[in-house]
């Protein structure tokens, strides 16, 4: 097991009690702390690795009374293969030509975001966010984190994905895609070359956030096997229910919110 020494105390706060935005009727609690200093990264690797998410310059995990829904899942890199609804995916998206880029907010993604946000998500927070609050969500991270930007072959930006890269994997933050193109899955899309890329650099994990199964939003992520979950025992092998959905359907990655 990997040690990442700590050189000061870090202090672990629970939020306040707030609806649940993952399955109705349910309110949600967090166990929060911030990551910075000279030993961000060694923490939030620490973290990480107990079933911790970040956002911004926070790492965050569920800490719900009487609820255990949310579950930890990493995809294993070398064990996957994608499947033929997979493969149809990948072949709609050949055109698509993705790039690594700095961690650094443009115009250009907030057009896109706040489409997708329009789209998708009206009526929630983060579709009130302005290019600051977008900026801050892209910029203010203490990790290595960086964008990767999906164009077409016209060069029009098609989806962002938002990733942390650690010691053992890349950690997939937040992605959005253009909402006209739903029927392409570019989410799923967004999740097959973040393994891929793992593959080429000798990572062994894709970390994907929560899985939920009560949640269509984080359930999709069952379709990505072989997975493992982190529990009271670390992290174990791990068989969800399969998640069902047609070729070519809609669905994003992981979204994380505070």
């Amino acid at each position: 097991m990997d040690h990442f020494p700590l050189k000061r105390p870090h202090f672990f706060f629970t939020t306040a009690p707030l609806p649940c935005p993952y399955v109705a009727g349910r309110l949600e609690r967090k166990i929060v702390t911030e990551l910075n200093g000279a030993d961000a990264e060694g923490l939030h690797e620490a973290l990480s690795r107990a079933g911790f998410r970040r956002s911004h310059s926070i790492a965050y995990t569920p800490a719900c009374p009487g609820c255990s829904a949310c579950i930890p899942v990493r995809i294993v890199v070398d064990g996957f293969s994608p499947g033929r609804t997979m493969r149809k995916i990948a072949r709609a998206n050949a055109e698509l030509v993705a790039r690594k880029v700095p961690a650094k907010a443009t115009a250009e993604q907030f057009r896109l975001f706040a489409r997708y946000q329009e789209s998708r998500h009206a009526g929630g927070d983060m579709a009130l966010m302005g290019f600051y609050d977008y900026r801050s969500m892209v910029e203010d991270s203490p990790v290595d984190t960086f964008l990767i930007e999906f164009r077409r072959a016209d060069g029009s930006l098609t989806a962002v994905c938002l990733a942390d890269r650690m010691r053992d994997g890349l950690s997939a933050v937040y992605s959005f895609f253009d909402p006209d193109l739903y029927h392409r899955s570019l989410g799923t899309q967004v999740v097959l070359w973040l393994i891929e890329q793992s593959r080429q650099i000798g990572l062994p994990y894709v970390y994907l956030g929560y899985w939920i199964s009560d949640s269509r939003k984080m359930s999709y992520k069952a379709r990505f096997r072989p997975l493992e979950a982190f529990g009271p025992e670390g992290w174990r092998a791990f068989d969800p229910p399969p998640f069902h959905e047609p070729a070519l359907s809609d669905d994003q990655p992981p979204p994380i919110a505070l």
